[in-house]
C-alpha cells in the first residue's frame, strides 16, 4: 500500500547567490545518489556528503527527502516540457509541431531514463510522490490540450473531441513508449518512435495528410527485447 503522510512543508528559495549554490549543490548531489542508491537507500547525510555541505545546512533548503526529490523532478520537467520547440519548428504545420515535441520528449527522457524509472518505482509506494507524478503527467496533459484546441480553432483537428482527455490518452501513449523502450529495454529506434507516435497523434485528430512528418522505417523481421534495464546513452 501507498504511503501516506501530511504534505511536505515547502522552504523559501533562498535570498542569496550563496545560498541559491548551496541549494543547487544539494539538488545536483541528491539526484546522483538517488540514481546511484535508490529512493529508500537514499539518506539525507547520503545527498550533504555528496554534495560537500554540512548535514545541519540541509534543512536550511528543504524540509524532507520528498521535497528534495521533488526540487529534482521540478528541473527534469522543465526540460522535458520543451517549451522551445514551437519557436524551432514551422507552427503553421500541425504535424511538423507534433513530430518536433514527440523528438524533444523523447531525447529527454532518454536522458533522464534513470531518474524516470525512479520516478516509477516510487510512485507505487509513496502517495506524496504518486501526487508529484500526476501534476507532472497533467502539466504535459495541459500543454498539449492547449496546442489541439488551437488545432480545432483553426479547423485543422477533429472538433468533437475533448482536447484535455485526448492530450492525456495520447500524451499517456508517448510516456509509456518512452518507458517502455528506455527503462524496460524494448527495441525501438528513435526515428521510428517520432514517425509512428506522431502518425498516430495525427490520425487520432484528423489531422490533414499534408503534414511532413517523416514516415515509418520498414520494420525489421525480427526485434530482440532487452533481458535486463536497458541502459541510457
Amino acid at each position: 500500500m501507498p504511503r501516506s503522510r501530511p504534505p511536505t512543508p515547502v522552504r523559501e528559495p533562498p535570498r542569496t547567490p550563496r545560498g541559491a549554490r548551496t541549494r543547487a549543490a544539494l539538488v545536483t548531489a541528491a539526484r546522483t545518489v538517488f540514481e546511484r542508491d535508490g529512493y529508500l537507500n537514499t539518506r539525507l547525510t547520503d545527498i550533504t556528503a555528496e554534495a560537500n555541505v554540512a548535514t545541519g545546512s540541509f534543512y536550511t533548503y528543504f524540509a524532507s527527502k520528498e521535497e528534495i526529490f521533488a526540487a529534482v523532478l521540478a528541473e527534469v520537467q522543465e526540460e522535458m516540457l520543451h517549451p522551445h520547440v514551437r519557436e524551432m519548428t514551422d507552427s503553421d504545420d500541425p504535424i511538423a509541431l507534433i513530430e518536433a515535441g514527440n523528438r524533444a520528449y523523447l531525447l529527454a527522457y532518454r536522458r533522464n531514463a534513470k531518474l524516470m524509472r525512479l520516478l516509477e518505482q516510487v510512485a507505487n509506494i509513496d502517495d506524496e510522490v504518486r501526487e508529484l507524478r500526476r501534476r507532472r503527467g497533467e502539466a504535459f496533459a495541459e500543454r498539449n490540450a492547449r496546442t489541439i484546441r488551437d488545432l480545432q480553432a483553426r479547423g485543422l483537428a477533429d472538433p468533437d473531441v475533448d482536447p484535455l482527455l485526448a492530450a492525456s490518452a495520447l500524451s499517456a501513449m508517448v510516456g509509456r513508449m518512452a518507458y517502455s523502450t528506455y527503462v524496460i529495454g524494448d527495441d525501438w529506434g528513435l526515428e521510428e518512435l517520432v514517425a509512428t507516435l506522431t502518425r498516430l497523434w495525427a490520425n487520432a485528430l484528423r489531422l490533414p495528410s499534408n503534414g511532413q512528418a517523416a514516415k515509418p522505417k520498414k520494420a525489421r523481421a525480427r526485434r530482440t527485447r532487452a533481458k535486463s534495464t536497458a541502459k541510457p546513452t
